[in-house]
């Protein structure tokens, strides 16, 4: 049992998105806007700098969603800036963090000035529907946030209005309701997502360009922790076995099995 605890139980997630606030540094700078300060919010999950080093898994998914990643980027939930790190390359023209957690967003700024990114990024406390309506991407990420996100739908359609002509708004969100856990429900998770349930949400202004599942082996170990090991705080041991053996083995087999199912789901729509 106790190796099966060692790899059972692990989410790959972050956090939701709501509001927006403003300060000037003389290096990164935290934008804000003061009618829509909720300095109350604060993150529960706690789970953010384990997985932060889960780099196997992170350049997995870079290598499946980078093509869609160009020009202006909006990453929205950026919380301390794993996945910033993850998928900025610096080829792209700017990067804009969202992050309604004003102590993560002050996190992420204090990373950025100490280990830059390839491009400066502007970080902005808070959501989507608080930008200049003129403000446009070229793409849009929600990496393991919109299951944080109640009314999914809607947040996705007030994304697809800051898509720029050919722009591309990408999704990367936990899969398979079936292995909902203790640990999707004590950081927050509304649902975990199948591809029904994301075509339902996708915003009726938006091509579909692609729909797929990542980490098939990750999957099992997902359903072992939901009805066997029912943890809701995998170790940070648990985090580097998977990363380290379970996601290069899921490397392989996606492909086999056509990417058919998965520990996550990937959607990628594109504004004609």
């Amino acid at each position: 049992m106790s190796a099966l605890w060692d790899i059972a139980s692990y989410i790959c997630v972050q956090r939701p998105v709501h509001n927006l606030l403003e300060t000037h540094e003389t290096h990164t700078m935290i934008n804000t806007m003061p009618s829509a300060i909720d300095e109350s919010y604060e993150y529960v999950g706690n789970e953010l700098e384990t997985f932060a080093h889960a780099v196997r898994w992170k350049r997995y998914f870079q290598a499946r969603v980078g093509p869609y990643i160009c020009g202006d980027v909006l990453e929205v939930g950026a919380g301390i800036g794993g996945t910033t790190r993850a998928l900025c390359t610096g080829s792209e023209r700017s990067w804009l963090c969202l992050e309604p957690d004003f102590q993560l967003a002050d996190q992420l700024k204090e990373s950025a000035e100490c280990d830059p990114l390839p491009i400066k990024p502007e970080i902005v406390v808070g959501c989507v529907d608080d930008l200049d309506a003129n403000r446009l991407f070229d793409a849009i990420l929600y990496i393991d946030v919109l299951e944080h996100i109640e009314d999914d739908r809607g947040e996705l359609e007030d994304a697809a209005e800051h898509l720029k002509p050919g722009g591309h708004l990408i999704v990367l969100s936990p899969a398979h309701q079936l292995a909902y856990s203790e640990y999707d429900e004590a950081i927050g998770h509304y649902r975990r997502y199948n591809k029904s349930m994301l075509r339902a949400v996708e915003p009726k202004t938006l091509q579909r360009v692609a729909m797929f599942h990542l980490d098939s082996l990750g999957l099992m170990l997902s359903l072992a922790n939901r009805f066997v090991l029912k943890s809701d705080d995998p170790k940070p041991s648990q985090i580097k076995f998977w990363d380290r053996w379970v996601v290069p083995c899921s490397r392989v087999l996606d492909p086999l099995v056509a990417r058919s199912f998965g520990r996550s789901i990937v959607g990628v729509w594109q504004r004609t």
